[in-house]
């Protein structure tokens, strides 16, 4: 006869990672090296791996030990240590990564950092910290805009043999040279530039950029079904690479009974209704590990999401009961029976009212997340409940579905039976039972909560099980999953706004003496009492830039005095909390210190010569008067007249000055009086003059 598993199973020996050429250095230096070809040597012993196999309530979280996989808010921060343990990443996953290299030169930060330890199907996003950003198609992040395309994001997917980071090993040839490829690893390269410091805030709100990545994981997983390497998100496909690798259950796929493993798969790809209508694989999610996570609690997590069963057959191979109900093929009666023992189960201690769920929502920035409580609303004094919570689960309508099936198994009726060895020898290789034994158990479907025992003594099985329906895993989305809790919505990062109302225009003010000097004033429109605004101002003809900064809350801002005569630019920019506004638009003004005219030049006259025009005038009894502008035209008209000269004086002085260089020809002249800072008075004519 075949022996149905009398033993105890083999532990998992610890998996010995050594590696080669990968020194550990202090921070600020290279913290790890990835050596060509062999980034890591595993060596594993050990038997294979069984999870819980004939209790249920253990494999799924109801009574045995609840799976301690790393919850997604365990990814959220870049790892730094000398020889971190490898990661493996199922299905799709938001998670940081490990720390192969920081360094920094030219006022730029490189930084790589292995996501998985392995080949994966491809990223789907990336983050810094808790911003998704967008990349241009040279990996410049262009979204959101505050950063300014400081910072650079490159990815490698874990080729066998993959390239080095150009840019890396250009700079730092001494530490990362051509053969640092990270073969086999799926790594990220992201490049953040330094920024001046009163742009810091502005573009690095939250300090040194937190890469994280949304990615596609494991993209050679076999499908028991077809044999063929691939990506996916099916639990039990998951479980069954899981059982075959070294850092699950070391097993071969020979060791695998593969027609269970193909039917559960099968199972977890059925589809179902969700409480919107909507439709949705049965038991598909995804996770990540370390290869030193405890492979029993990562098998507990995966056969807790799908609901699975493995157990051993009598050809030894490993098979799988799948998360559905079978109908049993094996029937007790009276006469198959020792004994029953019954417990109706009612004890508060025991059953509950209520179960709760806690799963991973991608809705949530993939973050470990409450399910809409299952069960009767409970009072206050009396608060039995349980908690489902499997970081594998993507789904709300997943999750609720276990915590109803949790909830049944919970107040179900405990039995514990022992049968005559004939009609129950296949008890190891079955889930489920059926036992009529009336008045207590009628036609009763009983699910196998522990593992068999087999008295050779007696020739008896004793097993114990639970009572179930056979509808335990049937499900009305619409009445039963019940809504989740709302998703907080991230308060949308608002960066300090440009000046609103900003407007620029030149004043003048007494210095004494007579003399006056110009300066610019900037005025505004009220945003908030503690914003401080910022005027710089530029001679367009260059030099150097100059600013003056108001106090918090004041609408009138002036700067030094300007240069008379000077034709400047002027900007500003809002300060709120040590952070910066973009700056606004460019306003150009001249600067003018005496805004008032001159008065009229008097006596003028002109004659002309050979190509030339001699101008007479006396100035005006002015004390702003500086000088006089000559003018000709064709016509009699300042309009579109010639600018011929620039002659400087006293006030109320006689002057003259010749014009050369004049066209021959009927001429008509013009002399303006103008002030120190160019404004003109009246143009005065001279008449027709003849040109020779």
């Amino acid at each position: 006869m075949p022996q149905a598993i009398a033993g105890a199973l083999v532990p998992l020996l610890s998996n010995l990672f050594i590696a080669i050429g990968l020194p550990g250095l202090a921070f600020g230096a290279t913290i790890g090296l990835i050596a060509t070809g062999a980034s890591y040597l595993l060596l594993a012993g050990g038997a294979y791996l069984l999870s819980s196999a004939f209790s249920p309530q253990g494999a799924m979280g109801g009574q045995g030990q609840r799976p301690e996989a790393p919850k997604p808010e365990d990814g959220k921060y870049n790892l730094k240590q000398s020889v971190p343990p490898l990661v493996y990443v199922l299905g799709k996953v938001k998670k940081a990564g490990d720390y192969a290299f920081l360094e920094e030169t030219g006022g730029v930060a490189y930084h790589i950092t292995v996501w998985a330890a392995h080949h994966v199907k491809g990223y789907v996003s990336h983050w810094l910290h808790d911003e998704q950003v967008t990349l241009d198609g040279s990996g410049n992040v262009i979204s959101p805009a505050h950063f300014e395309a400081q910072v650079n994001i490159d990815t490698r997917r874990g080729d066998a043999a993959s390239t080095v980071y150009p840019t890396v090993a250009a700079l730092f040839p001494s530490i990362w040279t051509a053969d640092h490829r990270g073969d086999g690893l799926a790594t990220v390269a992201m490049r953040a530039s330094s920024v001046p410091p009163e742009a810091l805030q502005r573009v690095y709100p939250s300090g040194m950029p937190q890469h994280q990545a949304i990615g596609e994981g494991h993209d050679e997983l076999i499908d028991p079904r077809t044999g063929v390497p691939g990506y996916s998100t099916n639990l039990a496909i998951f479980r069954y690479w899981h059982l075959t690798h070294p850092v699950g259950g070391k097993l071969t796929t020979e060791d695998l009974y593969t027609p269970d493993w193909a039917h559960a798969a099968d199972v977890c790809d059925q589809v179902v209704t969700n409480r919107t209508g909507g439709i949705e694989s049965r038991y598909h999610g995804g996770f990540w590990f370390r290869a030193n996570t405890d492979p029993v609690q990562v098998g507990r997590t995966l056969d807790q999401a799908a609901e699975m069963v493995i157990y051993e057959r009598a050809d030894g191979k490993i098979g799988v009961h799948a998360g559905e109900y079978v109908e049993p093929d094996i029937r007790l009666t009276a006469n198959d029976l020792v004994s029953v023992g019954y417990d109706p189960n009612k004890r508060r201690s025991t059953n509950v009212l209520a179960v709760r769920g806690r799963y991973t929502d991608p809705d949530k920035g993939y973050n470990t997340t409450d399910a809409a409580i299952y069960g009767l609303p409970y009072p206050s004094d009396d608060e039995r409940t349980k908690t489902v919570e499997n970081v594998a689960v993507q789904k709300h309508n997943h999750i609720a579905r276990l915590q109803k099936i949790a909830y049944i198994r919970a107040n179900a009726p405990r039995v514990r039976l022992v049968a005559h060895y004939e009609p129950a020898q296949n008890f190891p290789y079955r889930r489920f039972i059926k036992v009529h034994y009336p008045p207590k158990m009628t036609e009763a479907i009983v699910e196998i909560t522990g593992r068999p025992t087999l008295s050779l003594r007696n020739l008896t099985y004793e097993v114990e099980g639970i009572v179930i329906p056979a509808a335990l895993y049937a499900f009305t989305a619409v009445t039963e999953e019940g809504a989740p809790g709302a998703n907080v919505i991230p308060v949308a990062r608002q960066d300090v706004p440009a000046p609103a109302g900003f407007s620029v225009s030149i004043q003048t003010e007494d210095v004494g003496g007579g003399a006056s000097a110009a300066y610019a004033r900037a005025t505004y429109t009220l945003q908030n009492a503690a914003f401080v605004y910022e005027l710089q101002w530029q001679p367009t003809a260059g030099g150097p830039e100059q600013s003056v900064t108001g106090a918090a809350g004041a609408l009138e801002i002036r700067s030094s005095y300007l240069a008379d005569g000077v034709l400047y630019r002027f900007r500003s920019r809002t300060w709120s909390a040590g952070v910066p506004s973009v700056w606004s638009a460019y306003q150009v003004l001249t600067a003018t210190a005496d805004q008032v005219a001159p008065g009229v030049v008097v006596g003028v006259s002109a004659s002309g010569g050979a190509g030339q025009i001699t101008f007479n005038w006396t100035a005006p009894n002015s004390a702003n008067y500086a000088g006089a502008r000559l003018f000709w035209n064709t016509t009699n008209t300042i309009v579109g007249a010639t600018l011929a000269a620039t002659e400087y004086g006293a006030p109320n002085a006689a002057d003259s000055r010749v014009v050369t260089g004049i066209s021959a020809g009927t001429r008509y002249g013009f002399v303006v009086s103008i002030n120190g800072s160019g404004i003109q008075g009246t143009p005065v004519a001279t008449g027709p003059v003849t040109v020779t």
